[in-house]
């Protein structure tokens, strides 16, 4: 009899969180995933309302709601060069809001247009910020974006630096 018990009691829970409704948790952006569950919200009867996507937001927009960007892992100060193989990363710097960055875009602002290299941009709390960041150097793209992972899969706490398919370092040559 309790075996019949609790196996009713489990179906009312499967039936019960089967009927439930989805909850946003969070909205981080992104598209609308409503229509993916149409057919599994589907009643026989009932009208589906259909689903308007959201107007898309300029980049300015889209990147101002990225902000603030803050990545704990990482902070400004020396970072000794290191060889690496990362074959066909190109080249990536990594910048924060702060006065080493500043001075080091500036410094190097010319051999990392040349490079072609994009920057990330790890620590800035706004986008006045980070547009003084990318007129330190014009030409050169930055976005805002963590650098946990990075710092983590390099080992790296510290910052600005280079790294190209050999290795990293804070010295930027032509």
């Amino acid at each position: 009899m309790k075996k019949v018990n609790f196996l009713l009691f489990g179906l009312s829970l499967v039936t019960t969180t089967a009927l439930a409704n989805l909850n946003v948790i969070a909205d981080i952006g992104g598209e609308d995933a409503s229509p993916y569950f149409e057919g599994i919200n589907r009643q026989e009867g009932a009208q589906s309302s259909p689903v308007v996507p959201p107007a898309p937001a300029s980049p300015a927009e889209a990147e101002a709601a990225a902000l603030p960007v803050a990545t704990p892992e990482l902070t400004p100060g020396d970072v000794a060069d290191r060889p690496l193989q990362l074959p066909g990363i190109g080249s990536l710097f990594i910048v924060g809001d702060d006065d080493a960055s500043r001075l080091w875009l500036q410094a190097n602002a010319e051999q990392l247009k040349s490079r072609h290299a994009a920057g990330l941009v790890v620590n800035v709390s706004n986008l006045p910020a980070l547009q003084a960041l990318r007129e330190l150097a014009p030409g050169v793209p930055m976005a805002p974006a963590s650098g946990s992972e990075l710092a983590r899969r390099l080992q790296l706490s510290n910052y600005p630096v280079l790294i190209t398919d050999t290795g990293l370092s804070q010295q930027v040559t032509p």
